[in-house]
């Protein structure tokens, strides 16, 4: 499978990396990582990786604006642990906490909280892609160095 995946290129980095700002439990790091060793343009890997993360945080967000309680018990199956956490990051640091949304565990729940609580979408937006930008940057900056 990882070949495979590593054999396709920007799609499926963009793919994988949308299915990873999702509720899906994956990660795309790896071929992230896979296509710059394999001599693929860093800065171009980067942005195909932050727009596939930032359009499946928007998923996840849309999710939580129109979804509500009812698809977060229900259809997603979010214990109220994982958004109890979520909220409770939010009470903290409020909208700046979507600075974190790259993080595993926490990150897909914080962008689902944070469409519940409505937050404003450029808000929203920025601070996501920030995050996942910084993220993927700093992966693909620690491989070239690494080649």
């Amino acid at each position: 499978m990882e070949h495979f995946l590593a054999s396709h290129g920007y799609p499926a980095l963009f793919l994988t990396s949308f299915l990873a700002a999702t509720l899906v439990p994956l990660g795309s790091e790896w071929l992230l990582v896979a296509l710059i060793l394999k001599r693929h343009d860093p800065a171009l890997a980067v942005a195909v990786a932050t727009a596939g993360n930032w359009l499946g945080a928007c998923t996840t967000y849309g999710i939580g604006v129109w979804g509500g309680p009812f698809l977060v018990r229900r259809v997603l199956r979010i214990d109220e642990a994982a958004e109890q956490k979520a909220e409770r990051f939010y009470a903290r640091w409020g909208a700046w906490s979507l600075l974190f949304s790259w993080l595993p565990v926490v990150g897909d729940p914080l962008c689902l909280v944070g469409g519940l609580l409505r937050v404003g979408f450029g808000r929203f937006s920025l601070l996501v892609a920030g995050g996942k930008l910084a993220r993927y940057a700093f992966i693909a900056w620690v491989t070239a160095k690494a080649l």
